[in-house]
């Protein structure tokens, strides 16, 4: 049985994570590998209950300590309902969104304590970490543009595309931050290219690291997808 392997895909508004996360899946779905598709806030009954909470603003109000938890508590179910049973039957899992979007929307521009979102987010993670992590770079205004151009005619923006410029290019600033930080963990790549570029790069990124997880696990080159 294959090793699970755990990739969340990170970013700001629009900048095109769920397009390349379906061209990936199907790449590794040729190549036989199990692959999961989830997403945050979402992803198990659980955690969709309260994702229509969270996007729709109806928490806002409460404001950000009270949005983190309740981010938590859809993680936690995610975790432990789909995503660590997934990993233990050796499937790849591509997540839209993890724990680094919890560090950058309610620790860095929602001010909260470092403190308070590294207990959170240790409590709800539970050891189930991304062995990787892909940020998609792209500056706020051509992002917005992006996600307006997308959505239904008639449709609002949800709860953080309606935010302002700045607070975009803060957590723009803040994403690069954390993959400053954990080099090992993440990759970024320029969101900005052509869909097609974004997609060469991501898969030389997935499957250079997934060749080089099996060949430090003894695999012969000629035995790697």
């Amino acid at each position: 049985m294959r090793q699970g392997f755990f990739i969340s895909f990170e970013g700001g508004e629009g900048a095109g994570k769920s397009t390349q996360i379906e061209r990936l899946a199907s790449k590794l779905r040729a190549k036989k590998y199990d692959v999961v598709v989830t997403r945050e806030p979402g992803g198990s009954s659980g955690a969709e209950a309260v994702r229509h909470v969270i996007l729709s603003g109806a928490a806002e109000a409460l404001g950000p300590r009270m949005e983190a938890m309740l981010f938590a508590a859809a993680r936690s179910d995610h975790v432990e309902q789909l995503i660590r049973p997934a990993i233990e039957r050796g499937a790849i899992v591509l997540c839209d969104r993890f724990v680094d979007s919890s560090r950058v929307y309610q620790g860095v521009t929602g001010g909260l304590p470092p403190d308070f979102m590294e207990t959170l987010e240790k409590v709800t993670v539970n050891g189930m970490m991304p062995d990787m992590t892909i940020i998609f770079d792209i500056d706020p205004i051509e992002g917005l543009r992006r996600a307006d151009a997308r959505r239904s005619s008639g449709d609002a923006p949800d709860r953080f595309e309606k935010e302002t410029i700045e607070m975009h290019r803060q957590r723009r600033e803040a994403f690069l931050s954390i993959a400053e930080a954990e080099p090992d963990r993440c990759v970024v790549i320029d969101a900005a290219s052509s869909p097609d570029e974004v997609d060469d790069a991501v898969t030389e990124a997935v499957f250079g690291r997934l060749e080089t997880r099996a060949l430090a696990n003894g695999k012969k080159r000629e035995e790697v997808p």
